[in-house]
């Protein structure tokens, strides 16, 4: 792996409220791992935000868009997204990954613009997918969401990057997990408030704990903040994890860029 390796949050809000009113960006995940580059999620303002960043993110350069459901705050810019990445449907060029349901009934991918990309690989529950000869990925379990909804697995010689996309809590997604070095949790919610009950399918701070505690990854990324979580300030919450647990937490800001070879190479763990 070379210096190229990183992550970039370009957005890490995550709720109705937080999204709307753009406290946080919700404009997705730039990866680029193994000379691959991927886009997960392009909300609400990503294409802005690739133009805006510094250093420059060129969506003409993508490999690859991986949306993994189809709400508003994952999906709103996938089609113009795939417009870029195409050169405006000029160039056959890059793939995109989604559930079935990102394409029928109310589909978000656009009917007209699907013959753009090189190809539309629809996501099934722990299947494995070759971005390129230089990137494989595996689809977790599905979600507890209410549309359909997959995590993911980065496969790298060097170790799992895994992302727990939306979804409440339920035991079978510590195994699931099980195998990553660094984990990235979407955190919503900052306490459970009979959320099941009122239609709420969200990870909130005693979820992270506990699958930070029984995974043990080499590092955990807090993102995906609805307002409660931002009314607690999440910096001091990754912290007070990070103490509690012994495993390193941070909490993603917008705009931050992680270098993954140092977690993946390290054999270091806190105590």
């Amino acid at each position: 792996m070379g210096e190229e390796n990183f992550i970039k949050f370009l957005g890490t809000g995550g709720a109705r409220f937080v999204v709307a009113r753009q406290l946080r960006r919700s404009a997705g995940v730039w990866y680029e791992l193994n000379g691959v580059k991927i886009l997960m999620d392009p909300g609400p303002g990503s294409l802005v935000t690739l133009a805006k960043s510094r250093p420059h993110l060129d969506p003409v350069t993508l490999n690859a868009i991986l949306l993994t459901h189809r709400h508003i705050d994952h999906s709103n810019d996938i089609n113009i997204l795939i417009e870029a990445m195409t050169d405006g449907g000029k160039k056959k060029h890059g793939r995109v990954f989604a559930p079935i349901d990102c394409l029928e009934n109310d589909p978000v991918i656009l009917r007209y613009i699907r013959s753009f990309p090189e190809e539309i690989q629809i996501l099934e529950e722990e299947k494995e997918y070759a971005v390129d000869s230089g990137l494989l990925f595996r689809t977790s379990i599905r979600h507890d969401h209410p549309v359909e909804t997959y995590g993911i697995h980065f496969l790298l010689p060097e170790g799992q990057i895994s992302h727990m996309i939306d979804t409440a809590y339920f035991d079978d997604l510590l195994d699931d997990y099980r195998d990553a070095k660094i984990l990235i949790l979407h955190v919503v919610r900052y306490e459970d408030r009979g959320d099941r009950a009122r239609g709420i399918y969200h990870l909130n701070l005693d979820n992270a704990r506990e699958i930070i505690s029984a995974i043990r990854p080499r590092l955990a990324i807090l993102t995906h903040f609805g307002m409660t979580m931002l009314q607690k300030k999440p910096w001091i919450l990754a912290q007070q994890l990070s103490d509690e647990t012994g495993v390193e937490v941070k909490a993603a800001s917008d705009g931050l860029t992680l270098n993954v070879e140092e977690y993946l190479k390290s054999e270091k763990i806190m105590n």
